[in-house]
C-alpha cells in the first residue's frame, strides 16, 4: 500500500471518545506506529540526488556515478563540439560497450596543426565532469577514479615534432575555464601509462613507474586512479589490478572540481578511437 495512503488514512481516522475497548486502542496505536515508519522509510528511500548523478555511495561517500547512458548525466558541464577543429568527433554508441546499452565513442578524421605558445590544436571529444557547478561544489580528495577503456591509437616517436601522446583522464582544483593546474593519466609512445605535471605543472617525477606492464590496446581495461591532493599528496594509477605509476602531487588545493575522459591527444595523430564506459568518481578517508 502506498505510503502516503497509509498516513492520510491513519490522520483521518476519528477516534470516538467512549470507545472502552483496550484492544481497538491498542490496535489503533500499533496501526500508527506502523505507519510512521512505513512514511519515514518512504521519504528517507525517495530524497532524490539527482544533479548529475552525484550522489551518496555506501558509507556516505560523496560518488558521481555514469555508464554513459544518457547524456542527461552531463547536463549543465561542457560538452566539446561535434567536429572539433574539422577532425575529432564524439557520441554514445551501441557498438563496443562493457556494460549497459551504451558507451562513449570519441575517434580522429584527420590530423590538426602543431600547437604553438598561443594555440592549443589538441584534438579533444569528451563530456567535462564540472563539480563546482553542483549544489555541493567540487569533490574533496582523497578519492577513487575508476574507468572502463578500449583504445585503438598508434603512437609513435617523431624526430622533427613532439611524440604522440593520449591522454586518458584530466583532472584539475581550478574552478575556472583556466584548468591551469592539472593533473594527466596518460599514455606514451613506449606503452605504458604515467601519470602527468606531478609535483608541479609541467613536472614529471615519480615515485613508481612500470617499465614492463604496457597498455594492452583493442580491449576493454579498468584504470583506477586514486587522488590526494592534500598536504603531501600522492597518486597512483592501476591497469586491471596492477600498479602502474604512483607519484608525488604538488603546487594544488586540496578539491576536485573538474575532469574529462574521452578523447584528448597530440595534434599530429589522424586517426584512431576510444570508447569510455563505467565511470565512478568517489571521495574516501584514504587509500
Amino acid at each position: 500500500m502506498d505510503a502516503t495512503l497509509v498516513w492520510r488514512r491513519m490522520c483521518n481516522m476519528k477516534y470516538q471518545e467512549n470507545d472502552t475497548s483496550g484492544h481497538i486502542k491498542k490496535r489503533i496505536q500499533q496501526m500508527i506506529r506502523i505507519s510512521i515508519v512505513v512514511v519515514l522509510i518512504f521519504l528517507l528511500t525517495s530524497c532524490d540526488r539527482d544533479s548529475n548523478n552525484v550522489q551518496n555511495a555506501d558509507e556516505y561517500k560523496r560518488t558521481f556515478a555514469t555508464s554513459f547512458e544518457s547524456v542527461t548525466d552531463f547536463d549543465g558541464f561542457y560538452i566539446t563540439p561535434q567536429n572539433h577543429l574539422g577532425t575529432a568527433f564524439h557520441a554514445l554508441t551501441d557498438s563496443n560497450v562493457y556494460s549497459g546499452v551504451y558507451a562513449h565513442r570519441a575517434w580522429i578524421e584527420g590530423s590538426n596543426p602543431a600547437s604553438t605558445l598561443t594555440t592549443n590544436n589538441n584534438h579533444r571529444g569528451y563530456p567535462t565532469v564540472q563539480f563546482q557547478k553542483t549544489p555541493e561544489g567540487p569533490f574533496k580528495t582523497p578519492c577513487y577514479v575508476t574507468l572502463r577503456v578500449w583504445l585503438d591509437m598508434e603512437l609513435n616517436a617523431n624526430a622533427n615534432s613532439e611524440d604522440d601522446w593520449f591522454s586518458f583522464a584530466t583532472f584539475t582544483d581550478d574552478k575556472t575555464d583556466n584548468w591551469a593546474r592539472t593533473v594527466l593519466v596518460n599514455l606514451s609512445t613506449d606503452g605504458f601509462v604515467h601519470l602527468q605535471h606531478t609535483t608541479n605543472q609541467g613536472e614529471q617525477t615519480s615515485i613508481f613507474q612500470t617499465s614492463d606492464i604496457t597498455f594492452p590496446q583493442r580491449q576493454w581495461v579498468e584504470l583506477k586512479i586514486f587522488l590526494d591532493f592534500g598536504e603531501d599528496g600522492y597518486a597512483k594509477v592501476w591497469q586491471n589490478g596492477e600498479l602502474v605509476a604512483h607519484a608525488k602531487i604538488g603546487n594544488i588545493t586540496n578539491q576536485l572540481a573538474q575532469a574529462h575522459f574521452g578523447l584528448y591527444c597530440s595534434p599530429q595523430l589522424s586517426t584512431g578511437e576510444v570508447f569510455n564506459d563505467d565511470l565512478e568518481i568517489i571521495e574516501v578517508d584514504n587509500e
